[in-house]
């Protein structure tokens, strides 16, 4: 079997091959403007080189997916993956010799370079039993190996920069040839493009590329200047794997297509004059009918009242026990009754706006005087159960009629009253299967306007073995319960 392909003819209609064991071992840079043909080059020589060797496709605008089908490719969507299950991929791939295609599309710019960076990294930190010879190919490579800081943190561009240099400057002895396309030389870094020993050149026309162009060649300025005159489709090539000197190549034709839209006219659809008028007219809005103000929203509760809550607990939760205590006992025969009562009055309260904001003792007597007004001079519960059995109503448990829902109870036993009613929720939507909550609503359920705060709440559950909180570079975050085997879906975004 040869190990080239032909990439494309030169001017004379001579094949212009490309030598893949070379390429595996010197790598390749492919330079273009936008709309010069870099991604059609590279679909080229993957479609070629498809049945050779191992293809890995770093996609940040998704246009390589169409390898899937006629190619066997897998795509992998990062936006669907956390960290670790991102390297835990990468590892499978080198492990079973698969050829993927990452993409990144439905990323942002700091989430496709932090998710890059640890794919790309996995891959080179490969057990050795799994070096098999790769094409890594990375396109837009000005993203993920910056010559300069820009929109993103320090932190990620350096991880993403020190994958890319990696895979560039040590990823040959184990086996990964990187191949980076850019559209902008002079925003790569240079110590990644210099590691390249094969050069293709499309359409430049900016100085500053023009002239990295011709220090990477070895060309004079004047030399390089050929580059502004290429033909969409038409590179200019040189390197071992390719020409010892360089020549012009227009590229062959591919089997599969990008999913962007066409960049050829196509005729404007026919329609009369009039249709479009009617099309574009602005249809009035029914004017909907005027509604009585709503009542003023309730005075948010200061938080200084919540630094008195330990002081003020003693004196009204004694209070309001000792008005327990002396109420009349009734008979054991109206505990159906009682409960029913006591359920209906914690939904109430339940359903107040800010309720979790205000003092357990103060909720406590509230509590008390509302069973009372129901005729129902002892409720049976003192505060420590108040708290809990309140927490339960807050997170939508209290008669939910589920068979998981009695294990949920027997597990939040362990948990501390203060984060029963977080912890239930999950729960609760776990078992519904419905996305998990937001931080704001985990922050209204547990008492607090701070997102700091709910962020160390979700950590002390996790480092408490109950939970088991899951992000994906989209952003969504899923909680699973793993002693319950119940996971939430991801939040929406």
């Amino acid at each position: 079997m040869t190990a080239s392909i032909v990439i494309g003819t030169d001017a004379n209609g001579a094949p212009v091959p490309m030598d893949m064991e070379e390429l595996l071992a010197t790598r390749l840079l492919v330079q273009g403007n936008s709309g010069s043909g870099k991604s059609y080059l590279l679909r080229r020589m993957l479609e070629e080189s498809a049945r050779m060797v191992q293809q890995v496709v770093v996609d940040p605008e998704g246009d390589f997916v169409t390898l899937a089908e006629p190619f066997g490719h897998i795509v992998i969507d990062g936006a669907e993956h956390d960290g670790r299950e991102i390297e835990r991929l990468a590892a499978k791939v080198r492990e079973r010799r698969a050829s993927v295609v990452l993409t990144l599309d439905g990323l942002e710019l700091e989430a496709q370079m932090r998710c890059a960076a640890q794919f790309i990294a996995a891959l080179f930190d490969a057990p050795r039993e799994h070096w098999y010879p790769a094409l890594v190919v990375v396109d837009e490579a000005q993203m993920f190996a910056p010559a300069a800081a820009g929109d993103v943190s320090d932190e990620i561009r350096r991880m993403s920069l020190a994958a890319m240099t990696n895979l560039m400057c040590r990823g040959r002895k184990r086996g990964l040839a990187g191949v980076i396309a850019t559209q902008r030389l002079a925003k790569l870094a240079k110590n990644v493009a210099a590691e390249a020993s094969n050069f293709l050149m499309g359409r430049t026309f900016l100085d500053i590329d023009m002239a990295r162009a011709a220090d990477l060649l070895g060309m004079e300025r004047r030399q390089a200047e050929q580059i502004r005159d290429l033909e969409r489709g038409r590179f200019l090539a040189l390197g071992p794997a390719i020409c010892r000197r360089p020549i012009a190549v227009k590229i062959g034709a591919v089997q599969t297509s990008a999913r962007t839209g066409t960049h050829r006219l196509i005729p404007l659809p026919d329609a009369p004059a009039e249709a479009a008028e009617d099309f574009l007219a602005v249809e009035p809005e029914p004017r909907e009918p005027d509604l009585p103000l709503a009542p003023p929203p309730p005075k948010p509760v200061d938080s200084s009242v919540r630094l008195d809550r330990a002081e003020d607990e003693g004196d009204t939760a004694a209070l309001a026990e000792k008005e327990v205590a002396d109420a009349p006992r009734e008979p054991a025969s109206a505990a159906p009754e009682r409960e029913t009562i006591i359920r209906a009055v914690l939904r109430d309260m339940a359903a107040e706006e800010d309720c979790t904001y205000r003092p357990i003792p103060a909720l406590y007597q509230d509590f008390c005087v509302r069973c009372r007004m129901q005729r129902l001079p002892d409720a049976g519960l003192d505060m420590l159960a108040f708290r809990r059995r309140f927490a339960v109503a807050v997170a939508g448990g209290d008669g939910l009629d589920d068979p998981q829902w009695p294990a949920v109870l027997r597990l939040a036993e362990g948990v501390p009253d203060d984060l029963l009613a977080p912890f239930l929720l999950l729960a609760r939507t776990a078992i519904a299967g419905e996305p998990c909550p937001d931080d704001a609503a985990l922050a209204r359920i547990y008492g607090t306007r701070s997102a700091g705060r709910i962020r160390r709440l979700l950590d002390y559950l996790e480092k408490s073995g109950l939970i088991v909180v899951r992000t994906d570079f989209g952003g969504r975050r899923s909680v699973a319960i793993p002693e319950l085997g119940l996971t939430t879906a991801p939040a929406e975004g």
